[in-house]
Parts: structure tokens; C-alpha cells; sequence
């Protein structure tokens, strides 16, 4: 999406929830990241899914790999993970 989508969305929290909804994750470029909070508002931080860094000499390609294989845990209580690994 380019800025003037963005402006389009205009701070309107169920078209932005239905945003955060439609996609797992976002990039953004350098320069359109910190307006994003300005444009959107709270909305795409409160999903979780505040936008990663993309910057110009980077690979499109191998930050989407990224971004698709990486896991977010939120642990709020325990502070420790166990999860099985082979049979």
C-alpha cells in the first residue's frame, strides 16, 4: 500500500482491525515507518503486527523468508518454554 491508502484508512479502528486481520505480517520501508503511527494510529501495534524494517538493500525475497519463518511467543506468567522436538 502506498501513503495515500494509508491516509485513506484515515484512523477508522475496524477498517484498520480488518487490515491486521487480512495479513500475518507487514514490511514498510524506512522513510513510511515513522509515519505509520501518525497515519494508523494504536490499531496495528495492539494486533501485533507493527510493521518490520525493509530498507533499500535488502532482499525482498529472503525479509518475506524471514518474516514467514519467524515465531513470536508471548509468555506472561512462566517464564520458561518446553515444547517436544522428535518422537
Amino acid at each position: 500500500m502506498d501513503i495515500e491508502a494509508l491516509y485513506k484508512l484515515n484512523k477508522n479502528k475496524k477498517l484498520i482491525k480488518k487490515l491486521a486481520k487480512k495479513y500475518n505480517a507487514f514490511l514498510a520501508l524506512e522513510s513510511l515507518i515513522k509515519r505509520i503511527p501518525q497515519i494508523l494510529g494504536p490499531g496495528l501495534n495492539k494486533a501485533g503486527k507493527f510493521p518490520s524494517l525493509l530498507t533499500h538493500n535488502e532482499n525482498m525475497t529472503a525479509k518475506v523468508n524471514e518474516v514467514k519463518s519467524t515465531i513470536k511467543f508471548q509468555m506472561t506468567k512462566v517464564l520458561c518454554l518446553a515444547l517436544a522436538l522428535a518422537k
